[in-house]
């Protein structure tokens, strides 16, 4: 592993400011500059959210030729057999959190779990390097907006917390979210490269 991979700022493709302000407070604990850069990204279909975001990271790398970092998120709903899984944010786009509910309708099983897969690529490597987020939770009855959140946030209530993600502000959300799990493996990685 090459040790010209640290003391770089590291760039983080995103459209989206909520994910890019909730990985920047994770890596700011860890001294690790991110910039937001708006590339567009090409994300593949497929069941894997491993495989979507390591293609996107390698698409985004050769447009901008510097240290990238893509994360793609999906929803897994146990009642809804594993939908809307990777294909969470197109399942938003279409039907909203209140399409979600409505296909939970009848359900009295209300487990779900989120999952985060942040991959990372640079020059000096091979191919791209995944981590992975997951939080356990449940889909709530009804629509809980708060002061935060985004997506599918305002009907998930992860375990141990009476609040949904988007009742939290920021911090909060990070003691809980897969996001912010994910981001704390990178940045300890990230951080073990010897100079």
């Amino acid at each position: 592993m090459s040790s010209k991979l640290k003391g770089k700022v590291i760039f983080f493709a995103t459209n989206n400011i909520n994910k890019f302000n909730e990985a920047r407070r994770v890596l700011s604990r860890y001294k690790i500059a991110v910039g937001m850069l708006r590339v567009k990204t090409l994300e593949i279909q497929s069941e894997s959210l491993e495989e979507i975001a390591k293609n996107s990271a390698i698409h985004a790398f050769q447009q901008c030729h510097l240290p990238i970092i893509v994360e793609d998120a999906g929803l897994f709903v146990e009642a809804l057999k594993g939908f809307p899984g990777p294909y969470a944010s197109y399942v938003y786009k279409t039907i909203g959190n209140e399409g979600l509910l409505k296909l939970m309708k009848e359900a009295t099983n209300r487990r779900a779990r989120f999952q985060s897969m942040v991959v990372y690529f640079s020059e000096e490597l091979e191919s791209p390097i995944c981590f992975k987020g997951e939080v356990l939770g449940e889909i709530t009855e009804t629509v809980r907006e708060g002061c935060s959140g985004f997506g599918f946030d305002p009907v998930f209530k992860p375990l141990k917390s009476e609040k949904t993600f988007a009742e939290m502000d920021i911090d909060e959300k990070n003691l809980y979210s897969h996001r912010a799990k994910a981001f704390h493996k990178f940045a300890r990685w990230y951080k073990s490269l010897k100079i």
